[in-house]
């Protein structure tokens, strides 16, 4: 426990962090009391403790590394070069380092290499008196979860069991009578976002990862899975938001890779909204005769991106929720575009409105204002729908071919719509004002 001084301590430096250098931050770190130290450098995400482990002295190095869970520590060593980790990884003794080396071989962002390796174990058959006296000796294991694992002699998973449980059970009771057959489980090759599905649909603290002979490795628990949802939230943010995701904090990301990570969409988008030019150049013809059809443009094409864009944001979440799969396509497009139907009546109404409202406040629009106001309204019905129905397929079309649907961002989709809202508006305008303002 902390006292007052190192809290106060702590909580100064972790306010100004981020806007120390790399060396400062390290110096910081070594003028905090050494109670204090411990508790800031467990609660330091990964890339940040690996950093430090560089730059303290040499003869700290092996008390930093040895206060992490070999999960973490693998985690810490992963974030390092190939070349750094043997001589971290000679600080530990046999028995972690066994555990890291397993940890390593897998990829970071599977249940294997989240997991940690040490939890608390008994068999099935044997009392509940002796399970808690062998459970005494494997305190350290409950630290981080009180769930107990029931394996059989071949070390697979047959049922598991809370603390609190075995407490109140009768002694002479075996722990086949009190624990749940079914236990909740996920394979060693699990992706990290559907191990966090399991986690939050189950309720659980902590899930039990299994190999390919269902033998039990591991245990990943919700401490564990806190930062896999915090950086799938981040990565799917900034792809929405049209740019690569960035590989470190915000502050911490060097200038020219911000630049690099945004500038590629950024192109993109740019030679995408070319073809919004291109398509206003075919048109112009009617432009030059109807100079009024200008004045709505912004409001056309900027009402198709918004709902295509509201489109897409609502999908993508869905799916990374996992609220939505591939074989819902049908009912996602079927509820999207009579969202995008209702939506665009309700932006017609008050665009009609508008025009038919000014024309007698102000005589703005001439005589034909009525056809004028009948373009407008079918306008924004036809780009509200078709910006629904591009902005809610585009993420299904990329998970089908394999891609990341958080790549289908918001000014990709605004950028297709636009071109296509051009199309549905000109189009409309030749069919309702031939013969009039046409």
């Amino acid at each position: 426990m902390m006292t007052p001084q190192e809290t106060a301590a702590v909580l100064a430096l972790r306010d100004r962090w981020s806007r120390l250098s790399r060396h400062q931050q390290a110096i910081e770190f070594t003028r905090l009391p050494r109670g204090a130290q411990d508790d800031y450098f467990l609660s330091l995400e990964t890339a940040a403790q690996a950093e430090l482990l560089r730059l303290v002295p040499e003869s700290e190095r092996r008390v930093w590394i040895r206060l992490l869970a070999p999960d973490d520590a693998a985690d810490v060593l992963q974030s390092m070069d190939t070349r750094d980790r043997s001589g971290f990884l000679d600080m530990v003794d046999e028995a972690t380092r066994n555990d890291i080396n397993a940890l390593l071989a897998f990829k970071e962002d599977v249940a294997g290499g989240l997991m940690n390796p040490r939890f608390a174990r008994v068999r099935a058959e044997v009392p509940v008196e002796e399970a808690l006296s062998y459970l005494r000796r494997q305190s350290e294991a409950l630290k981080r979860v009180d769930q107990v694992f029931v394996l059989n002699e071949d070390q697979q998973l047959v049922g598991t069991v809370s603390l609190a449980t075995l407490f109140l059970a009768d002694p002479a009771e075996s722990v086949s009578t009190v624990m749940d057959a079914q236990p909740v489980s996920v394979a060693e090759g699990l992706e990290q976002t559907e191990v966090a599905r399991v986690l939050r649909h189950s309720r659980l603290a902590a899930v039990p990862v299994l190999d390919a002979q269902r033998r039990m490795i591991g245990v990943v628990t919700i401490d564990d899975i806190v930062d896999v949802i915090d950086e799938e939230a981040s990565s799917d943010m900034q792809k929405v938001g049209g740019m690569e995701a960035l590989d470190q904090p915000y502050l911490q990301t060097k200038f020219f890779d911000l630049v690099k990570k945004r500038a590629g969409w950024l192109a993109i988008l740019f030679v995408g909204e070319m073809l919004t030019a291109t398509a206003l150049g075919y048109f112009e013809g009617e432009l030059d005769k109807a100079v009024v059809l200008a004045l709505f443009l912004p409001l056309i094409i900027s009402s198709g991106g918004n709902s295509g864009s509201q489109a897409t944001t609502l999908v993508i979440r869905a799916m990374a929720l996992g609220e939505v799969a591939l074989r819902d396509w049908f009912r996602v497009i079927g509820r999207e575009i009579f969202a995008g139907l209702a939506l665009g009546c309700i932006l017609a109404v008050i665009g009609v409105t508008r025009i038919y409202a000014w024309e007698h406040l102000f005589g703005t629009y001439g005589e034909h204002y009525g056809m004028l106001g009948l373009t407008i309204g079918f306008s924004l019905i036809g780009v509200v729908m078709f910006g629904t129905f591009a902005g809610a397929t585009l993420p299904f079309i990329l998970r089908r071919v394999g891609l990341d649907p958080a790549s289908a961002s918001a000014p990709f989709v605004a950028t297709l719509v636009d071109v296509t809202g051009l199309i549905i508006y000109f189009t409309v305008a030749r069919l309702v004002m031939t013969g009039t303002m046409l």
